[in-house]
């Protein structure tokens, strides 16, 4: 199980970025939230979904992600530089910490799930979570829940009711506001 961490310190493709991190404690969402702006990279990030490429990472985009607390998933908003949703990427995962710096960190358990804003939703990495039940990377019991997670999450986005594209829209504008954008590291 790898262990990932929402500053991305390793990230050899980033060489300027803006980092921080807030605890939100309100009605409509209980977790952190995180800020990782683009400021200057070595390459762009590329991701290809049915025949179509989407600029994922480049200079001024925004990575916001989402920890609920108590769930097992992060949800990532990517934004481009006119501040336009790029996707959606949802992790599921075991479990959430912080590290005794104060950045978020979650225990991956393979599924991802990816929600283009043309509503195309894709579950990904079946066969890497396979791959971790073979290798004794993880357990059959916490495959199942990767799984039933990813069936909660898939029938929520469906059903219309997965309000974390609502939310980080919400987010994206009010706490960038309040924190005057993000601080440079």
């Amino acid at each position: 199980m790898k262990r990932k961490f929402s500053d991305r310190a390793n990230w050899r493709r980033i060489l300027r970025r803006s980092y921080t991190c807030l605890t939100l404690d309100g009605d409509d969402f209980r977790g952190l939230v995180t800020f990782y702006r683009i400021h200057e990279l070595r390459e762009p990030l590329w991701k290809e979904y049915n025949g179509r490429r989407l600029c994922l990472a480049d200079r001024g985009y925004l990575w916001m992600q989402h920890f609920p607390r108590g769930e097992h998933f992060v949800v990532t908003t990517m934004f481009d530089d006119k501040g336009k949703v790029v996707q959606w990427y949802i992790d599921i995962c075991k479990t959430q910490g912080l590290t005794d710096q104060q950045v978020p960190w979650f225990d991956d358990l393979y599924l991802d799930i990816v929600v283009l804003p043309s509503g195309e939703v894709y579950l990904m990495d079946e066969d890497e979570l396979e791959d971790a039940i073979q290798g004794g990377d993880i357990t059959r019991k916490e495959a199942a829940m990767a799984r039933k997670t990813a069936g909660r999450l898939l029938a929520s986005i469906k059903n219309g009711r997965f309000r974390y594209f609502t939310l980080s829209l919400r987010h994206r504008k009010t706490l960038a506001e309040r924190l005057g954008e993000v601080s440079e590291s």
